[in-house]
């Protein structure tokens, strides 16, 4: 597998304030990643300086092997990255099926693209709901849309923070088996969430990090044969 993204002494400020010092991490094409921390730790902000909508002030950042960090938002997504932001963020003015539409770009050149078919099959209530606008959806159907609008930007990288906050049981299992089908395809996630249970069987290696700073790497089996590490940064 080929080196996908690549994060060297990653600094970020807001202001005066340094919120990430020296945050090292890397993936390679095809794998799942996760981030984990408790709320407030740098999680957020980490993707927001991936995607240069926070300016890193130091380190670097290279996804496909090309320099990112001091490049616009709309440049590094062109080059085939993909957000479901927090909060989800859909057209709540835009029916389900605009709202897929206004997105599709074949950004990794993929020989079989995500088209609304795709989307409605691996979602079928978004088909159900295709003529219905964004605000009259429940969460976790929004949260679909949101995961649904970023692939049929067919990205190399897809990025998922908070997925499955706030969602009814069910729904989060919907999601996590989205998730693991994706991946099973053979596309690039990096998500942040809370459950580590689950990102323990999604998820290829995992970097926590507490007060921006990194204070754990390793795989799954590592994560899983330390529990005292959830319990000391994660809260679980």
């Amino acid at each position: 597998m080929t080196q996908l993204l690549e994060i060297k002494d990653l600094q970020t400020a807001y202001g005066s304030s340094q919120v990430l010092f020296n945050i090292d991490m890397s993936m390679r094409a095809g794998e799942a990643a996760a981030l984990l921390g408790r709320n407030g730790m740098g999680k957020t902000t980490t993707v927001r300086s991936i995607l240069g909508l926070t300016q890193a002030s130091g380190g670097s950042v290279r996804f496909l092997g090309e320099r990112i960090e001091h490049l616009s938002t709309d440049k590094i997504a062109r080059m085939g990255m993909a957000l479901v932001p927090e909060g989800r963020m859909i057209f709540a003015t835009l029916s389900v099926q605009e709202n897929l539409l206004a997105f599709t770009s074949n950004r990794c050149h993929s020989t079989e693209p995500w088209t609304l078919e795709r989307v409605y099959h691996l979602f079928p209530r978004l088909k159900e709901r295709a003529r219905n606008m964004g605000n009259q959806l429940s969460g976790g159907e929004q949260q679909m849309l949101a995961i649904g609008r970023a692939l049929m930007t067919n990205p190399h990288l897809l990025i998922l923070d908070e997925a499955t906050e706030g969602l009814a049981p069910l729904v989060r299992e919907d999601i996590w088996h989205c998730l693991a089908t994706l991946k099973q395809a053979g596309q690039s996630i990096l998500v942040i969430d809370k459950y580590v249970q689950k990102l323990i069987t999604l998820a290829d290696q995992h970097t926590i990090i507490e007060r921006g700073r990194v204070v754990w790497q390793g795989n799954s089996q590592a994560l899983s044969s330390q529990p005292d590490v959830w319990h000391r940064y994660i809260g679980v």
